[in-house]
C-alpha cells in the first residue's frame, strides 16, 4: 500500500479509515466478486464468526 492511497472505506458501515496504514494493521481486507473490500475493526469483531466462515458479505 503506497502512502499516496486514499483511506479505505467500510464495506459494511461506510466508515472512512483515519489513515492507510491504520487500515492496514486493524481493518480487515478481502476480495469480493474481484475486487478489494475493506471492513473497519468495529464491524469485523461483530461479524467475524461470518467473515471466518467465508460467508459473502450480504448474509451478515
Amino acid at each position: 500500500m503506497g502512502e499516496s492511497e486514499q483511506p479505505p472505506v467500510c464495506a459494511t458501515c461506510g466508515t472512512t479509515a483515519p489513515d492507510v496504514a491504520q487500515a492496514a494493521i486493524t481493518w480487515t481486507r478481502g476480495i469480493e466478486n474481484g475486487r478489494d473490500t475493506w471492513t473497519c475493526d468495529r464491524c469485523s469483531r461483530e461479524h467475524l464468526r461470518s467473515i471466518e466462515g467465508k460467508l459473502d458479505s450480504t448474509w451478515w
